[in-house]
């Protein structure tokens, strides 16, 4: 036995219990969880982290805004690894919204190093209106505001780590979908680009993409599937 191992007793004995095989696992368990890192504000930043880049173009500027997420990855190597959002930087040569984008990016970044939840963000983000109005992204999406686009852009880096799901559309509901699509399309005129929904679809409140067509008495998307008839 390893001399390190032992250990000298000074008092007297008065009872003792022998642990089980499981109260040993559940010990060993208990010990590793203890030792998981999880986010929070005394994460010191590594020299290196990686991330991704998103480009934002909207019609209301000349010069597009480029959106950029670095991520920490905690307990590396471990069947404990989680990727988690650290900071946040946006960068453009309009100069129009420097302020509010600095305070922008300074409110996200201390959020991700809190720790916890921070997904309400993107709710909170596409909930935003401008007041002069807002625009419609390539392929019929429509963007209440630059602020809402960002908080889209966030969610869609969310969902590549893990820490959001993606929606997915049940394969039936997929194929009624494009059933009524391809019925629309042969009752409609031809439309420019085979990618784009019908030019006299209707915005989908749930989605936000101009994808809404009258199908059998029914208001349906044809992109994530909301239906007035459930």
């Amino acid at each position: 036995m390893d001399k390190n191992m032992n250990k000298k007793i000074s008092q007297k004995i008065v009872g003792y219990k022998v642990a089980t095989e499981d109260q040993v696992k559940d010990a060993v368990a208990k010990e590793a969880e203890s030792n998981i890192i999880q986010m929070h504000e005394k994460v010191s930043r590594p020299e290196e982290l990686a991330g991704s880049t998103y480009k934002i173009k909207t019609p209301m500027s000349d010069h597009a805004l480029y959106l950029t997420i670095n991520d920490i990855v905690l307990n590396q190597g471990t069947d404990h690894e989680l990727r988690r959002p650290f900071e946040v930087f946006i960068n453009s040569k309009n100069m129009d919204h420097f302020q509010w984008i600095v305070a922008l990016t300074r409110v996200l970044s201390a959020v991700f190093r809190k720790g916890g939840d921070c997904t309400f963000l993107v709710e909170e983000m596409k909930a935003v209106f401008d007041p002069q109005g807002g625009y419609f992204k390539p392929g019929g999406k429509f963007m209440p505001s630059l602020v809402a686009e960002i908080g889209w852009a966030i969610e869609d880096h969310l969902q590549k780590i893990g820490m959001l799901k993606k929606p997915e559309i049940p394969e039936h509901q997929q194929k009624i979908m494009d059933e009524k699509r391809a019925e629309f399309e042969g009752k409609a005129a031809p439309v420019a680009e085979a990618s784009d929904f019908p030019p006299t679809a209707e915005l989908c409140k749930k989605c936000s993409v101009k994808a809404t067509i009258l199908m059998d008495g029914c208001m349906t998307c044809l992109n994530c599937g909301e239906s007035k008839c459930g």
